[in-house]
């Protein structure tokens, strides 16, 4: 069954009879005191979700969009890193969800494709951790939740000082040290459901000259589906060095290992029969990922103040198994008296960036402004390895039977950009910033396509160069305690490697291929009353112009001949809606707080559209010679994976040192390819997902001051559902979501 439209009073009547939790806490604004402007924007004190000043650190953030999740503040399942409970409280987040180990978070906003996040400019502490950012913006990597103090999601404007993306930043700020204790021990190990065991472990300390972090984590279970068993380990390492209070360097390094049996995807039959159950028990998948980052920062006076990051990465993606359709059966093949040869793909990347950000405060129009300006250049390289020929065994490994794969490709890619951003203060009230960013981009390939019977089919190398100026201007007015809000700013995102690699030897690319590029803009009103109710209304535009996409061509346009596919830019989109976030602690606004602690709402609500505006496809019939080719037009069809209604609602109780949370997630149905297909095919690829509601109960009671035990119940109602379908990798067909989950856990800080 479909999911109905979903209207704002069902959803609050929805809060009131299942009685769910939303979670604030009771910390207070942490601020990155560098250079701030002297006014009050808003501030969420207390809460599990806060706003940017204006200024903070380097950057402006003044008219832009954006969430910072306390994620120390959440009662939520920090163990398998859930992202439909730790984005809660962030309107329009849709997520994949197929993966238990917690892995790979999957997050994408208004309606843009969550793939491993890569709609957004993906980071830690400031620095990249995706494979390529402009060819290959996929993130493997996230940090373990238990070690993140805050999720920094910036929007509207943010292209132009974090990059060109659509989604924006999404930035994860690792715990460090404030207090000035020389050492701090922190533990916290959890057993849960189906063989699940995760144990962090972390030494920091903060001195007069030095601030040190270390953590390592690991987490193994059998999953929740057959076939689903993980290992996942996380080191990092922290050193900062303070020359005085203005000046200080510091150098991180974090090592991270996973290996994870895939299930496989599910034909919709097999879905309906057990969403547990797997044909897959042969394929696995590793990513090995380094990453490394020098950070020095300077105030060179009042009014002036640089930080510089030189950073860097090594990783893989490894997989091998056995990719046919969830039709057909992984078994004995007659023929060789065994099962069949896996395949083998590798990928190796190796990154190398540095970039500097300044901020200069000056006097203009009697009040203080801001230029916040820098540089960045970057290089990365993507060595991919596919196709090789594996073993007929079950456990993981990468070897393959020849020393050569049938497609052996190299991918480079050189950027340099320039950024500027002015804060200018026209009033106490009235502020307006616009925005430059210079972004010229250097990609080229070459290497081996395909071998097709023996015959070795080289790329042609090419090398693509391209310059953009990106321009964006934002505008703010404040209030006592809130602010009205507006921006716009250009964005574009840069040909993929995917987009230049043709799948068959026949397919022809576009020598002519450029970027997509488009436009977002929100404009909204937020703020906070009397420190019980804090809210966020905003509507918001995003146009995407120059997809890429395939048709159908005649050979030398001669109807009489053959047809091949020709990747080309093909049309637009536009993603639009509204999106709006309260939270109201109801027993501190009736003066209860103090003698019955806390009890708060909250929602998250989102309604999207996100339709092609013009987009080409072609479909044919017949057969050589007498081949017909019909042009059609995608225009009006809903974008893949954008649901229409994305909705978050919870309750909280929080009394002394115990903290209750009930939450529910509401998501209407998405299309899983462009034409909109409703009725899933046979192997389970394409065809619409319905939309679902999930409930997940979690809890954390603090005793003794250092201690803690946290529980949660994921999937409460042991709901059925599925967030997305897969054509390749991790198996194609329907992945299910996961059922319920129970974790029990054990915390000390001393």
């Amino acid at each position: 069954m479909r999911t109905k439209i979903i209207t704002i009073k069902l959803i609050f009547f929805l809060v009131g009879v299942n009685g769910l939790h939303a979670q604030i806490k009771d910390n207070k604004l942490d601020t990155i005191a560098i250079l701030e402007l002297d006014n009050v924007t808003i501030e969420y004190n207390k809460k599990a979700l806060e706003r940017k000043r204006e200024v903070e650190g380097n950057s402006i953030f003044s008219a832009k969009k954006n969430d910072i999740v306390k994620v120390s503040n959440l009662d939520a399942n920090l163990v398998n890193n859930n992202p439909r409970q730790i984005f809660s409280r962030v309107a329009g987040v849709s997520i994949w969800e197929n993966d238990g180990s917690g892995t790979q978070v999957s997050v994408g906003v208004r309606g843009l494709n969550p793939n491993r996040s890569w709609e957004f400019n993906t980071r830690q502490n400031g620095y990249d951790i995706s494979s390529d950012v402009f060819g290959y913006p996929e993130a493997y990597y996230n940090p373990p939740m238990e070690a993140v103090e805050k999720i920094e999601i910036i929007r509207g404007g943010a292209s132009l000082q974090f990059g060109s993306q659509f989604g924006g930043l999404l930035n994860y700020v690792l715990k460090k040290e404030k207090n000035n204790k020389p050492l701090t021990f922190e533990s916290q190990n959890t057993l849960g459901s189906y063989g699940m065991f995760s144990s962090y472990n972390a030494l920091s300390g903060n001195t007069k000259k030095w601030n040190y972090s270390l953590y390592n984590h690991f987490r193994k279970g059998d999953g929740w589906r057959q076939n689903g068993q993980y290992e996942v380990r996380n080191t990092y390492g922290f050193l900062q060095y303070k020359f005085n209070e203005k000046t200080n360097i510091s150098a991180e390094y974090t090592n991270m290992d996973y290996k994870i049996q895939q299930s496989g995807g599910l034909t919709d039959a097999q879905y309906a029969e057990s969403s547990r159950q797997s044909f897959r028990q042969r394929n696995w998948f590793s990513t090995p990922w380094q990453v490394a980052n020098l950070d020095f920062n300077t105030i060179i006076s009042k009014n002036l103040s640089f930080n510089v990051k030189v950073f860097g990465l090594l990783g893989e993606r490894n997989s091998i198994g056995f990719l046919a359709t969830p039709n057909i059966m992984d078994t004995i093949n007659l023929a060789i008296n065994s099962y069949n040869h896996r395949q083998v793909d590798r990928d190796f990347y190796k990154n190398i960036g540095s970039e500097i950000r300044g901020l200069y405060a000056y006097s203009l129009f009697n009040h203080k402004s801001n230029l916040a300006f820098g540089a960045r250049v970057y290089k990365a390289n993507t060595t991919r390895k596919q196709r090789g020929r594996g073993d007929t065994g079950f456990e993981y490994n990468t070897n393959i039977l020849s020393n050569k794969y049938q497609t052996e490709l190299d991918f480079t890619t050189n950027n340099f950009a320039l950024f500027a951003e002015n804060l200018f203060k026209l009033s106490k009230k009235l502020s307006i910033t616009p925005g430059l960013r210079y972004e010229s981009i250097s990609s080229s390939i070459s290497g081996l396509l395909n071998t097709v019977s023996g015959v070795e089919i080289n790329a042609v190398p090419n090398i693509n160069k391209r310059n953009y100026i990106l321009a964006g201007i934002g505008i703010e007015y404040q209030l006592k305690q809130s602010n009205f809000y507006a921006n716009i700013s250009q964005a574009y995102r840069p040909i993929l490697f995917s987009d230049i690699t043709p799948p068959a030897t026949t397919d022809v690319i576009d020598e002519n291929l450029k970027d997509a590029n488009g436009i977002t803009s929100d404009i909204g009103y937020r703020g906070i009353i009397k420190d019980y109710l804090s809210f966020d209304v905003s509507a918001f535009y995003i146009q995407y112009n120059n997809r890429i996409g395939t048709i159908r061509q005649f050979v030398d346009n001669d109807p009489s001949k053959a047809t091949y596919q020709f990747r080309t830019n093909l049309g637009e989109s536009v993603n639009q809606g509204f999106e709006a976030f309260i939270e109201l602690n109801l027993f501190k606004a009736l003066k209860l707080n103090k003698k019955y602690g806390n009890f708060s709402i909250f929602g998250s609500l989102a309604f999207i559209n996100a339709e092609y505006k013009e987009f080409k496809t072609t479909s044919i019939s017949g057969t050589a010679p007498n081949i017909t080719i019909t042009e059609n037009n995608l225009k009006n069809k809903k974008v893949e994976y954008a649901p229409n209604q994305i909705h978050n609602i919870g309750l909280t109780f929080s009394l002394k040192e115990l903290s209750v949370t009930m939450q529910t997630r509401i998501s209407s149905e998405v299309y899983t390819d462009a034409t909109n297909t409703v009725e899933p095919n046979s192997t389970g690829t394409i065809g619409i997902i319905d939309g679902y509601q999930i409930y997940d109960l979690s809890m954390t009671y603090g005793f003794l001051k250092n201690y803690n035990i946290r529980f949660s119940v994921n999937n409460l109602l042991d709901t059925k559902f599925a967030t997305r379908r897969a054509g390749g990798y991790p198996g194609p067909g329907i992945l299910p979501g996961e059922g319920r989950i129970v974790n029990l856990g054990f915390g000390i800080k001393l």
